[in-house]
């Protein structure tokens, strides 16, 4: 066995960074952020903002780990971007050029289950509620509650999971560093590491 090759879930770095990130040449996501041609002020004002009147919660995108154990369901609202939920696409958000934003309804007792960005760090700011954040690596476990207007930034390459542990819904926004994360990894020992998303 090649001592060097990366272990399974492991990131591949070369000496321009994440090799197949999601993430579109600089230039092409500068352009994207443009008024374009045709488009009045007022037009491209209005394509980057998302109402919560137009918002919905989207218990779906991530119902396979729900149906797996009902402690993990919960609901995404997406903002800006997909996030990373594994949703393809949402043509009702602001376009991610740098980073998603939306936010998360997790039922009193619910749970974010262990998970792994090694492309992206991902920062979690309690709106409401109590959560409990564990994190993991090389071994090593930390863990805190967050309260009201509390946030974490967890750096890419760390496990994290959050739990409610308070008595009503909690209410937080997720951000991700790239437009597009790529879809995040489960621990190795964990069942939905065996699950197919639907």
């Amino acid at each position: 066995m090649n001592a060097h090759a990366p272990a399974a879930n492991q990131p591949v770095f070369n000496e321009r960074g994440l090799l197949d990130a999601n993430i579109p040449p600089e230039a092409d996501i500068q352009r994207a952020m443009l008024r374009q041609p045709g488009q009045s002020f007022a037009q491209w004002m209005e394509s980057r903002v998302a109402r919560f009147q137009t918002r919905r919660y989207d218990w779906d995108a991530l119902k396979f780990q729900a149906d797996y154990d009902p402690k993990y369901r919960r609901a995404q609202m997406r903002y800006m971007g997909t996030g990373g939920t594994g949703v393809a696409s949402d043509s009702n958000t602001v376009p991610a050029a740098h980073f998603t934003f939306s936010t998360m309804v997790i039922p009193a007792g619910h749970i974010g289950p262990s998970h792994i960005h090694y492309d992206v760090e991902e920062a979690f700011f309690v709106m409401r509620g109590k959560m409990k954040i564990v994190c993991e690596k090389d071994g090593e476990r930390w863990e805190s509650v967050l309260h009201e207007r509390d946030l974490i930034s967890v750096p890419p390459g760390v496990y994290r999971e959050e739990q409610n542990i308070g008595d009503e819904d909690a209410l937080m926004c997720v951000m991700l560093g790239a437009p597009k994360p790529i879809t995040p990894v489960y621990p190795p020992d964990s069942p939905l590491t065996k699950i197919k998303r639907t």
